[in-house]
């Protein structure tokens, strides 16, 4: 099998998170999101806003975590931790490496 997200990872939690999700554009359809944390995106669709570093208004900085977890937007909570997008998203960002250790 050649799938590059097959690879054996440790498993992946919040708490061991880099919270590479919350770089994402974040839409808000029905949610019941505080309005200082949304934003309008250049199409005019509703956002979790994001801070000028391009991370979630709503990440604590310090732990990582979100800090509306039980408000957090549809799409935030069908984001499985260690789910295939995660792993993918991690990918990306340079995450996932083979002993699961950050970049650099």
């Amino acid at each position: 099998m050649n799938d590059p997200l097959a690879v054996v990872e440790p498993e992946i939690s919040c708490a061991e998170c880099a919270a590479c999700c919350c770089r994402l554009e974040v839409l808000i359809v029905g949610d019941d999101v505080p309005e200082r944390l949304v934003a309008d995106n250049d199409w005019g669709g509703a956002v979790m806003r994001r801070l000028d570093d391009g991370w979630c208004a709503a990440l604590d900085r310090q732990t990582l975590l979100c800090t509306i977890y039980g408000r957090r937007p549809g799409i935030c909570r069908d984001f499985a931790t260690g789910g295939h997008d995660c792993r993918a998203v991690r990918r990306a960002q340079g995450y996932g490496t083979a002993d699961g250790s950050p970049p650099g």
